[in-house]
């Protein structure tokens, strides 16, 4: 069985509703939102992804896996939060940023302190605010200069 629902950028798409990930507590500023679905940004493989809300076209969050552009990135889990979205394994886990959109990619920033972690097993996610960290909510989003090279 599929479902047909309208996106923000691809217009109506057909989405399995086992895909569908559930936020208890919606996301930060957008509670009332419960349900997404995390939809490829391109058909090509990439490190980014819609997270697009079911019931309102106009929500989505540009959203990445942040490795390919920090590499050493890490976000700790809390008891409460691997309690809530009922998190099993290690290997379970989805863990994605917000994007904030610029004119251009080297304009645009990232969230790295407030990810988004999904339990895939389950389809719970959760947009975590990391409290002990140097991360902040608007990392450029380039990739990084290897020592010595020219930039």
């Amino acid at each position: 069985m599929t479902l047909k629902i309208e996106t923000k950028y691809s217009g109506e798409v057909e989405i399995n509703p086992k895909n569908i990930i559930h936020f208890d507590q919606g996301i930060p500023s957008f509670e009332t939102e419960k349900e997404f679905i995390l939809l490829p940004f391109s058909e090509e493989p990439s490190p980014f992804y819609l997270l697009q809300a079911i019931h309102t076209p106009g929500l989505a969050f540009m959203v990445m896996t942040p490795f390919s552009f920090f590499p050493d990135y890490q976000a700790k889990l809390s008891d409460a939060v691997i309690e809530q979205l009922e998190i099993e394994a290690e290997e379970d886990v989805a863990l994605f940023t917000i994007i904030t959109l610029r004119d251009t990619l080297k304009e645009s920033t990232v969230n790295l302190r407030g990810p988004i972690i999904i339990n895939s097993k389950k389809q719970k996610g959760k947009q975590i605010v990391l409290s002990e960290t140097d991360y902040h909510t608007k990392h450029a989003l380039v990739t990084p200069v290897a020592a010595g090279e020219e930039g």
